[in-house]
């Protein structure tokens, strides 16, 4: 059976929050929420959403803030983001796209048009991973991910655990390292590797035979 996908919605509104919540849990995905930028950022932290919707005008780090941070993180900078807002001016929007979201709408939703975009947005990215998945598959460039001496013993464990979906928190607790450790590590597979992020390196191992 298919894992649930999993939405972050930020909101500091609590009865948006709580609408836009269960509107969405109504149609089977898991909904994490914050009340502010920062929570989102904690949240994003525990474990990488599938995607996020969020709200622009909020206190501290508002939606824009949010989505330039996001986009500018290797490990998040894929992560469709949709805004939700009561602002329909065209500088919000033109503001909204330059600062990297997918999508756009305008309060108060319509809930069958915001689970459209957001089934349309997750079945695009799905069919990009499979098309990605394929070339990795195909390609007789593709980087080579068996073990060998460009990785040392620690960084192969950690780019294995990445590939099987855990969170660096997760891998923390696994490997009993730091959470700061860990992050050193996966930059440094990166850099290695000449990946961008962490989809590349799960796409990567994926197309090869991962020893135990």
């Amino acid at each position: 059976k298919k894992m649930a996908n999993r939405l972050l919605v930020v909101d500091d509104d609590a009865s948006l929050l709580l609408a836009v919540s269960e509107t969405m849990r109504a149609e089977g995905y898991v909904v994490v929420t914050a009340r502010r930028g920062a929570e989102a950022l904690v949240r994003v932290a525990e474990r990488l959403p599938d995607l996020i919707i969020s709200d622009i005008r909020m206190p501290g780090m508002d939606g824009y803030q949010l989505a330039r941070h996001l986009r500018s993180a290797p490990h998040t900078r894929l992560v469709p983001i949709i805004f939700l807002t009561a602002k329909d001016e065209t500088a919000d929007r033109i503001a909204g796209f330059r600062s990297g979201v997918d999508a756009y709408i305008t309060k108060p939703f319509e809930p069958e048009e915001l689970v459209a975009i957001v089934a349309g947005i997750l079945e695009r990215v799905e069919r990009t991973r499979g098309d990605l998945a394929r070339l990795f598959g195909e390609n007789e460039k593709e980087v080579a991910f068996e073990r060998d001496e460009e990785l040392t013993d620690a960084e192969w464990r950690v780019a294995k655990a990445v590939a099987h979906g855990s969170s660096n928190k997760e891998i923390a607790k696994e490997l009993n390292l730091s959470l700061r450790t860990i992050e050193g590590h996966i930059s440094h597979i990166l850099d290695k590797k000449h990946l961008s992020n962490r989809v590349e390196l799960a796409l990567a191992i994926a197309g090869h035979k991962v020893p135990d």
